[in-house]
């Protein structure tokens, strides 16, 4: 009986061959070969198509790996927390002490005294985030003042209260950080001087909070005016945000183009 040659033909890989996809490798068999030498050559092309696939499912096992890594690890986008005509996603006093004016929460008044703070707060909670907004601050008698509360709570007693942090502002506290409800003292502030170069007084005004696992950073009209480190372990790093009109003062305060990204 005529032996059969098996040989490997490395020239010829441009095109399918034997249903084998192209550019692999290719055998070929000599004529008068019998049926065991033919069992061997389909079990070296078996094999080869076997390796084909275990290589092209691990490819895409990799791939899809590197999706989930990705889509994990990349940072979620900028959301609007106002819509710029309805109170959508926010609770509080919409009666009376909180109103939608041309695109913007309003807050307080200028004919009267508002009697006591007010919050306008979020429903939903946040823990790291980038919260961005435009404020205008205006106000001609008694305390005119403001703030962004966030990582906060309601309080029960008063129930008109909050719990929590403040990127405090107004005159003496222009974006500095106050513990509201708690501590009850400003924890960090900016040069007095400076942050008044800053300040637009009753014009509208860019304000940045930043807050990363303890890390409270503020930042006014593109300038860094807080870096703040929580030391202790206790304080809450997550809540709702509220904004404020605090009392005592014919004041009036807007907001508008409120987005947070989540960190």
């Amino acid at each position: 009986m005529k032996k059969c040659i098996v040989r490997k033909n490395t020239d010829i890989n441009d095109k399918a061959v034997n249903g084998l996809p192209t550019g692999s490798p290719v055998f070929w068999i000599t004529p008068g070969a019998d049926s065991k030498d033919f069992d061997r050559v389909t079990f070296i092309r078996n094999h080869i198509n076997a390796d084909i696939m275990l290589t092209t499912r691990a490819y895409l096992l990799i791939a899809v790996m590197l999706l989930t890594v990705f889509a994990m690890t990349s940072p979620q986008k900028k959301v609007s927390l106002f819509d710029g005509k309805t109170f959508n996603g926010w609770e509080g006093d919409t009666v009376k002490t909180w109103k939608i004016e041309n695109g913007a929460i309003a807050g307080g008044s200028l004919e009267e005294t508002v009697p006591h703070n007010n919050f306008l707060c979020t429903k939903k909670t946040y823990s790291n985030f980038i919260l961005n907004v435009k404020f205008k601050l205006t106000g001609h008698e008694g305390f005119i003042n403001t703030g962004v509360q966030f990582h906060s709570v309601r309080s029960k007693d008063p129930s008109y209260e909050m719990i929590g942090y403040q990127a405090d502002l107004g005159a003496k506290f222009w974006a500095s950080l106050y513990d509201e409800s708690r501590r009850n003292k400003t924890l960090i502030a900016p040069d007095s001087v400076e942050v008044l170069k800053l300040v637009k007084l009753n014009d509208w005004n860019d304000y940045e909070v930043r807050s990363e696992n303890g890390r409270i950073r503020i930042a006014l009209n593109g300038k860094q005016t807080v870096d703040y480190t929580e030391p202790d372990k206790s304080i809450p790093q997550q809540g709702i945000i509220g904004l404020q009109i605090h009392g005592g003062g014919k004041a009036k305060v807007y907001y508008k183009d409120i987005y947070i990204e989540e960190l």
